[in-house]
């Protein structure tokens, strides 16, 4: 008995040490932009609104969260559509192996990283004149992301029942139109969980944007975030902090809309 006790003690405290773990920076980011001076460590902080008023006139601060909301927004909507064609495509064609190409996909989406391609990226992106453009941007980082995208959706597709397509097909439906008013609906949930992936992966994304960019006009927050140091390399806490909240809020904000609305699982369809 004593020692059920002592087991359920350290489990407790244990969970309690982790919580807290990932709890304390999530209570700092929320505190910090409302301190007049934040340090590193947590403290009751001296509320000022006077952090906000610095972010708002910094000349590109407002304008990156407008170009992140193009890059992620054009990246999610691009991901959406070619997943859903190519996932589609995976599920219902038989082709001698498909699975075998789709995992042979995902593998070398994840062994050929971003970084590992970053100079023939650059040089494709410089030939076709896609370097400073959000388009460049878009193309590049729905590409790295595609192949995940599509192996999560395919799943979906492989779960929602064909007799709705048979009996489409038999009053002389396309692929296309099946597609967009049978299996869509059916598969929602999935879109939206690939459309919140694919948004948040390119919303904090650094790399790519980084190097693709030069204009700051075009700069997303990710890269902006990056200016908030002093010239010697000293962070600015209260800038840093306070462009941080604001920049996760639309993120936070559109995934409890779209958790609320459709939920989030990585399975799909219905019963047959």
């Amino acid at each position: 008995m004593i020692r059920h006790v002592l087991g359920r003690l350290a489990s407790t405290a244990f969970i309690a040490v982790v919580v807290g773990f990932f709890t304390l920076p999530m209570l700092w980011l929320a505190a910090a932009p409302f301190d007049a001076t934040p340090t590193i460590s947590t403290s009751i902080p001296e509320f000022t609104l006077g952090n906000f008023s610095a972010i708002l006139e910094n000349p590109y601060a407002v304008g990156s969260i407008v170009n992140s909301v193009i890059q992620a927004g054009g990246a999610a909507a691009l991901v959406v559509v070619l997943a859903s064609l190519a996932a589609y495509a995976l599920s219902r064609v038989r082709i001698p192996g498909r699975d075998l190409l789709l995992y042979l996909l995902l593998l070398l989406s994840s062994v050929v990283t971003g970084t590992a391609a970053m100079v023939p990226i650059f040089e494709l992106a410089t030939r076709l004149s896609l370097i400073d453009t959000h388009l460049g941007v878009i193309l590049v980082v729905s590409g790295g992301l595609l192949p995940a995208a599509i192996f999560i959706l395919k799943d979906f597709m492989d779960e929602t029942p064909t007799s709705y397509e048979e009996s489409a097909r038999v009053f002389g439906a396309s692929s296309l139109q099946i597609l967009r008013h049978i299996v869509v609906p059916l598969v929602r949930p999935g879109l939206a969980t690939i459309a919140v992936w694919a948004l948040a992966s390119v919303w904090g994304g650094f790399l790519f944007q980084f190097i693709l960019l030069r204009d700051p006009d075009k700069l997303p927050g990710a890269v902006i975030l990056y200016t908030l140091y002093t010239e010697g390399g000293a962070p600015r806490l209260e800038l840093i902090s306070t462009f941080s909240l604001l920049y996760s809020l639309p993120v936070v904000l559109m995934y409890l809309f779209v958790a609320k609305r459709y939920g989030f699982r990585f399975h799909g369809g219905i019963k047959r």
